[in-house]
Formats: C-alpha cells, sequence, structure tokens
C-alpha cells in the first residue's frame, strides 16, 4: 500500500507537469470505487484551472479553480502524467486530459482508491478533518506525541499508526521508526520516558524523510509519478526481515502479529519492558 513517502513522491512527481494547465475533459471508466465517484465529475471539472498540487496525509489534493479533487491510491493505485496519445491500459480507470495534451492517469486494480471533488473547504472534509499532524511538520514535536501518549495503553506501534495521532506512519515505517528507538513494538504509550518519546518523535521524522528522498518503499505494486520504483526498501533493517540477524547485535529479528500486521522486531535490542 502506498504511504506517505510513496503519496508525497507522487506529489512531487505530477506537480510541475498540471500546476497553470486547464482541464480539457475527464473520462472516467470505471465508477465503482471504495467510494465511488460521482457520475457528474466529468462535468464539474471540465474548464477548471489547476491551481496547485498538496498532499495531506495519503491524499493528493488539485486545488482548481472552484474547489479541491481529493485522490487517494488505496492499496495498489498509481498516478501518472502521460501524453494523451498513450492508449489506456488494464486498471486505468480514470484520465484527466489537459488542454495542452497531457493526461493524468489514475491506475488502481484493486480500486480501494478515490477520486473526489468538493467546494467546501478542504480542511472541513469527512476524509481530512480528523487527521493529527503531518510529521515532517512543526506541529509534530516530543510534547506532542508526549501528550497523546498519556494514559494510552494500546501497543505503541498501532498508537503511531493512528492518523488521528500522527498522519503517515504507515506499517513499514513504523517498524523501522520503533528499532531505531529501541522500543518494543508491544509496549504501551503510557510506559515511554520521556527521553524515548523525544528518540521516537525524531526517529518518525527522520525515516519518513529518508524514505521520501530515496523515492519510497518498492512493495508489491508501487511505482512512483515516472514509472520507476521506489529505492527505500534497500535500506529497510527489521521490516520483512524476520529470521534474519539483527544489523546492531546480530539477534536474531522475530515477527509478532499486532491487530493483523506483521511487525519485526530485535527481542535483545527492542525489550519489551523498560529498563
Amino acid at each position: 500500500m502506498p504511504e506517505l513517502p510513496e503519496v508525497e513522491t507522487t506529489r512531487a512527481g505530477i506537480s510541475p507537469g498540471l500546476v497553470g494547465q486547464q482541464i480539457h475533459k475527464v473520462i472516467v471508466r470505471e465508477h465503482r470505487f471504495r467510494w465511488p465517484i460521482p457520475v457528474d465529475l466529468p462535468l464539474q471539472l471540465a474548464q477548471q484551472r489547476i491551481l496547485a498540487v498538496s498532499r495531506r496525509s495519503k491524499y493528493l489534493l488539485l486545488k482548481v479553480t472552484q474547489g479541491t479533487v481529493l485522490i487517494h491510491l488505496g492499496m495498489s493505485g498509481s498516478l501518472r502524467l502521460l501524453a494523451s496519445t498513450q492508449p489506456p491500459a488494464k486498471h486505468d480507470h480514470v484520465d484527466v486530459v489537459m488542454e495542452n495534451g497531457a493526461v493524468l492517469r489514475f491506475n488502481d486494480p484493486r480500486r480501494f482508491g478515490c477520486v473526489l471533488y468538493t467546494t467546501d473547504p478542504i480542511d472541513s472534509h469527512p476524509l481530512i478533518q480528523h487527521l493529527g499532524p503531518e510529521p515532517l511538520s512543526d506541529a509534530f514535536t516530543a510534547d506532542y506525541l508526549a501528550s497523546r501518549c498519556l494514559r494510552r495503553q494500546l501497543p505503541i506501534k498501532n498508537f503511531i499508526m493512528d492518523a488521528k495521532v500522527v498522519v503517515g506512519v504507515g506499517n513499514i515505517y513504523a517498524n523501522e521508526a520503533l528499532f531505531l528507538s529501541g522500543i518494543h513494538p508491544n509496549r504501551t504509550p503510557d510506559s515511554l520516558s520521556n527521553d524515548e518519546v523525544v528518540t521516537l518523535t525524531d526517529n518518525i521524522r527522520t525515516i519518513l524523510a529518508q524514505a521520501i528522498k530515496r523515492g519510497g518503499t518498492t512493495l508489491r505494486d508501487f511505482s512512483n509519478a515516472d514509472g520507476k520504483p521506489g529505492y527505500f526498501a534497500q535500506e529497510l533493517l527489521v521490516y520483512g526481515k524476520k529470521g534474519k540477524p539483527c544489523t546492531a547485535c546480530k539477534t536474531v529479528l522475530v515477527e509478532v502479529r499486532l491487530q493483523n500486521r506483521s511487525s519485526v522486531f530485535c527481542p535483545h535490542c527492542q525489550p519489551a519492558c523498560a529498563d
């Protein structure tokens, strides 16, 4: 599933070719998605100009003249900016055709993504309004995270993956941040010391910034906006490495399931109880 670094990589890839362009037409080949694509979407977007391309959590936001297009890549979706002469492939469900002939093409084999449109302020949209701070923003601080950890007794891994706490910390990056912080994934937020909260906050920021720089992580279907894979997978330390030696101490890495998610950790570097 594309996570925050993959979505940010996509945003950076498509933005230069879209900003300032006028939408000529929208072609919808399939409306049946997790959130169905509105039948009147082509009429709503025709002749509007794209003013900006931004991201909120895992949502791509195309600011147009009279509103915002909200796009989610779902489990396996991708966006490519192509020439209009390139014929659609299987699962190419939506084309946003520009006046200059370029096409923003949305491909989603599993149809878990969405392409929606609103004329209301985007921060009030039901999919956006309850989201926590961006992990690379000034709002995500150790003091903020410590305040949210108070009296919370679920596994810390599930806690930092909660988009109401902080957005964009998906399964891959939660595994990596906890390993770098020396925190067992099943410890509770209220058991963390102040120093551990500071370390975890720093490592969440660091791991996501590094992943964005490397173009995301290639897992199964993901490739970025120009069709090339991300390369952060080559730098993963624990995710997907069950049974391999820890890079720090050579202890065999262990995998457990937390809320049906794979969690890989080092029993030595990430003890179950705080010292």
